[in-house]
């Protein structure tokens, strides 16, 4: 029986999570593969880079903010774009995630865009698109055991997540409507010695 994925999933740290890379931050797990590991981008950390800066044929693509963000502390050299079509076909260059994880996840039509195709052949079939600068990477077994020590907390997705026009809020909004003890969470201060 194959294990299951975490592919359409988000990661979202827990207060203990104390890593700067990861302090609040809200990961979108692009693949989860139980032999190759872990691939996910942070959603909630915009650059103060417009995305025009960097791909200037991708700027009127872009969704608000259209900014490049911080993926995560690997690759930061390179991007990873995800996108949503807006019409009923795949356009060329667009790959949609493979095995979503969660029955609850509403990412649907959400893919990976290869950000070699020409914008112009891409650019219009697209109704959402970001782009990540660097990912976050986890080696087979890794995150299970993050998990496990309580760093991470698993909960399905929305391609709203992943295209939030409000980044910097995502952390309490996401966990706020997970309702119970994570709703409560939502409200850990930023500072615990100010609380």
């Amino acid at each position: 029986m194959d294990e299951p994925t975490l592919t359409g999933s988000l990661l979202v740290a827990t207060p203990l999570l104390e890593d700067p890379n990861f302090r609040r931050a809200v990961v979108f797990v692009v693949d989860d593969d139980s032999v190759e590991g872990t691939l996910g981008v942070i959603v909630n950390r915009p650059l103060e880079l417009a995305v025009g800066e960097v791909l200037e044929n991708w700027s009127g693509v872009a969704t608000e903010p259209a900014v490049m963000f911080s993926g995560g502390p690997v690759g930061t050299g390179s991007g990873l774009a995800l996108g949503v079509p807006g019409g009923d076909h795949a356009p060329l260059g667009w790959r949609p995630l493979e095995g979503i994880a969660h029955r609850d996840s509403h990412v649907d039509g959400l893919g990976v865009v290869d950000l070699d195709t020409p914008p112009e052949i891409l650019g219009g079939a697209l109704g959402r698109f970001r782009v990540f600068a660097g990912y976050a990477g986890w080696g087979t077994g890794q995150l299970a055991d993050e998990i496990g020590q309580g760093a991470w907390y698993v909960v399905p997705a929305a391609a709203d997540d992943v295209f939030s026009p409000e980044p910097e809020t995502l952390w309490p909004r996401v966990l706020r409507r997970q309702g119970g003890d994570l709703a409560l969470i939502s409200t850990y201060p930023d500072d615990p010695t100010l609380n």
